[in-house]
């Protein structure tokens, strides 16, 4: 198909799917395709006047009662709903504060308590660096033995053994956005008496995720990717409803205790998941969430995750007809994609960067990839056709050789 096939293919997709174009419910400067929601999601109308709210009445004049008058202090478990219904997670079951490496720690400390006589963890040596710095360090706390498996050879390990905790796997590759198989290889680690323990990181909010249909134990996300709760915004843990009154918080924070404002000199946990809570949580990036998630409000994530494979799919069919030479690392199968299109070059960071130069925003990951993560509801497939249009042009002109991207910027 040539430029203007797919401008006509575009424009039709776009009307097959205008009702779930949410992009009223954003706010994004113009001219730009925003193809880094997978880093940073884009902000959510409303958020602004919250935070302003927040600051100069909740704060300002309301002062210390705010923790009372306007639910401060039940805000971690309220906001945790409103996450797991974007999970697949009945209420009570998430919390959401701290950051994604502390409910790691914890969420793998409690499967360690859980399994007290296994001394196995496995875990893919592919995963996001934070998961597996954080795997060995609990591991060298608790005495487990870290073994490395990718993820499809994961139920093959787990098959007649008796000596695995737990399993803690991504639900997608954050590098090519492949999805692994989340029903599967929990049921297969529960065969096997091992905990399932999920990274959601790179999927809540783009792709149903099932916490509860799965069967899955334990499971952590931060939330300002496709959630779109700003930078640094906190990280959610989920702990299945079966599992919490065995859960051991091996940060008994205060926040944490059956009675907080008691003071008592001991630590006695709460009951449900509010024994996962620690510190107090930083209530502008936590209020500033709670508004983000209004654009969701009526969204189901089903219909969000057909939009994104409709777009995925056609930007791959754009690139694979405007620049043929370039290597696609996803996944060509639905199934097997998350929401993102990922290209090989040995020039990717002056790609990424020639193509941020013309609008287009992506990300590089190390050490050939350029990422282009699909946050659906803000995004179009006339906007997919443009950035591969663009890429056509960098590649063209050898933009990306430009002496401007010589030096890499610290952050990617």
């Amino acid at each position: 198909m040539n430029a203007d096939d797919l401008r006509t293919r575009a424009a039709a997709l776009d009307e097959q799917h205008a009702a779930t174009d949410l992009r009223d419910r954003f706010d994004l400067p113009d001219g730009v395709v925003y193809l880094d929601g997978n880093s940073l999601g884009a902000l959510p109308r409303g958020v602004a006047e919250r935070v302003r709210d927040v600051v100069e009445r909740e704060w300002g004049r309301d002062l210390i009662a705010s923790w009372n008058t306007h639910d401060w202090w039940d805000a971690p478990l309220r906001v945790g709903d409103r996450v797991g219904r974007l999970v697949g997670a009945a209420p009570g079951q998430v919390v959401v504060g701290e950051s994604t490496s502390v409910r790691l720690h914890q969420a793998l400390h409690a499967a360690a308590a859980m399994r007290p006589r296994r001394r196995t963890v496995l875990t893919d040596p592919g995963s996001f660096p934070t998961d597996l710095y954080m795997v060995d360090a609990v591991a060298a706390q608790v005495g487990w033995t870290v073994e490395h498996v990718v993820p499809q050879d994961v139920p093959g390990r787990l098959a007649g053994t008796d000596d695995v905790a737990a399993v803690l796997l991504s639900h997608v590759d954050y590098r090519v956005g492949r999805l692994w198989d989340m029903a599967g290889i929990t049921r297969a680690a529960h065969d096997a008496g091992a905990l399932a323990v999920w990274d959601l990181c790179h999927t809540a909010g783009a792709v149903p995720v099932g916490l509860d249909e799965h069967g899955v134990d334990l499971a952590v996300g931060c939330t300002y990717k496709y959630l779109n709760g700003g930078p640094g915004s906190p990280a959610y843990l989920y702990v299945a409803r079966r599992h919490q009154e065995s859960f051991a918080n091996v940060l008994a924070g205060w926040q944490g205790h059956a009675d907080p404002f008691a003071m008592s000199p001991g630590y006695r946990p709460a009951t449900g998941i509010s024994r996962a809570r620690v510190g107090t949580t930083p209530m502008l990036s936590l209020l500033a969430l709670e508004a983000a998630l209004d654009a969701f409000d009526g969204v189901e994530v089903a219909d969000v995750r057909a939009r994104s494979l409709s777009l995925t799919a056609f930007l791959r069919k754009c690139v694979e007809a405007l620049v043929p030479d370039v290597e696609i690392a996803s996944p060509h199968e639905d199934a097997r994609r998350g929401s993102q299109v990922a290209l090989r070059h040995p020039d990717a960071y002056g790609v990424t960067q020639a193509l941020i130069a013309r609008g287009v925003v992506g990300d590089f990951r190390s050490p050939d990839v350029v990422r282009l993560g699909v946050a659906a509801p803000y995004l179009t497939h006339a906007q997919m056709l443009t950035a591969a249009l663009e890429l056509a042009a960098v590649l063209a002109g050898g933009e990306q050789h430009d002496e401007r991207w010589a030096a890499r910027s610290t952050v990617t």
